[in-house]
């Protein structure tokens, strides 16, 4: 997890998928250099079919889809990408829920300069209720559209569920925008993310229009300067990834969007750890998130300041034995 003080906002990048990818690999895209056409402008007819519109895909996005399909099937091969969700094999004791929350919330992957280094952060998390909307680019055929807005809607509902903090997906006004586009159009992002988030810094478009092929997507939560409370979010999904990848993207970066923002090998069964184990949130997620948004916590919270707390919520949710 990245986070840096830009003008008038802070700001936590939160990725998934930055793991080695598995091997082999083959039609793997270029993984630098510009694309062969120019990338075309947001919402700029695509390939696959916008209000029944065909739309050219360059040879670099066919390639990705392709390569991430390829992914996905080596990654289940190696049982990885388990959609179980209170796994028997996965067992975990209240001392290490109260850790990987620690860990997880309260720790960044990332230093000020975006420098792999965990350090020490403060708990973060809306206040607001979170208005999820999810846009496409306009190479994103209607049937995946249609399939992917039902997953982020009914996943809405458990994020709430489990957070007892209003979570819900809206068609406009969102201000957790989901991006679900193709490498052609996530290279022309820019003016689009200056329209989400004024201020946003020339780094944090950066970050999204070059990411790599080895990162699945990410997001970034926002918050007006060094406050620890978010105001904006944006999610960028690769719309070339095979369905179950999509999902599990869209299930990490929201869930981390919410506040969770590390990622720890420790943290099992959980999809808050690159090992990429486990796709979908689990039972040790959706309790590390009631935990988050307890009212007993409090925004700003140091690991000293909030452990014996959370050590009491876990009580509470596991039993004192347990």
């Amino acid at each position: 997890m990245r986070r840096q003080t830009g003008i008038a906002l802070g700001v936590a990048a939160l990725l998934a998928g930055c793991a080695p990818l598995p091997a082999p690999l083959t039609s793997a895209p270029p993984t630098s250099g510009a694309p062969e056409s120019s990338p075309r402008p947001w919402g700029a007819p695509g390939d696959l079919g916008e209000n029944g519109r065909t739309v050219q895909r360059s040879p670099e996005s066919a390639a990705m889809v392709a390569y991430y399909a390829q992914v996905e099937r080596t990654l289940k091969s190696r049982g990885l990408m388990r959609k179980d969700v209170a796994p028997r094999d996965a067992a975990f004791r209240k001392w290490e829920l109260v850790d990987d929350f620690v860990a997880i919330a309260l720790y960044d992957e990332y230093d000020s300069g975006m420098n792999a280094r965990v350090t020490p952060s403060k708990l973060r998390r809306w206040e607001t209720p979170v208005r999820l909307a999810v846009e496409f680019g306009a190479s994103v055929p209607e049937a995946q559209r249609a399939e992917d807005r039902a997953m982020v809607t009914a996943y809405a509902g458990q994020l709430a569920r489990a957070s007892r903090h209003p979570v819900g997906v809206v068609r406009t006004g969102g201000n957790f925008n989901v991006l679900v586009v193709n490498e052609d159009e996530r290279r022309a992002l820019g003016p689009r993310l200056q329209q989400l988030v004024p201020g946003i810094t020339a780094a944090t478009i950066a970050a999204i229009t070059d990411l790599p092929p080895s990162t699945f997507c990410m997001a970034f939560a926002f918050s007006d300067g060094a406050a620890p409370v978010y105001t904006r979010a944006i999610a960028v999904i690769r719309a070339e990834h095979p369905r179950d990848l999509r999902q599990s993207c869209f299930h990490e970066e929201l869930a981390q969007g919410l506040g969770l923002a590390n990622d720890s090998p420790e943290a099992r069964p959980s999809i808050f750890n690159d090992d990429e184990e486990f796709s979908l949130l689990t039972r040790h997620d959706e309790l590390l998130l009631r935990i988050l948004y307890d009212p007993r916590l409090r925004p700003g919270m140091t690991e000293e300041q909030a452990r014996p707390i959370v050590q009491t919520i876990a009580d509470e949710l596991l039993g004192p034995d347990a």
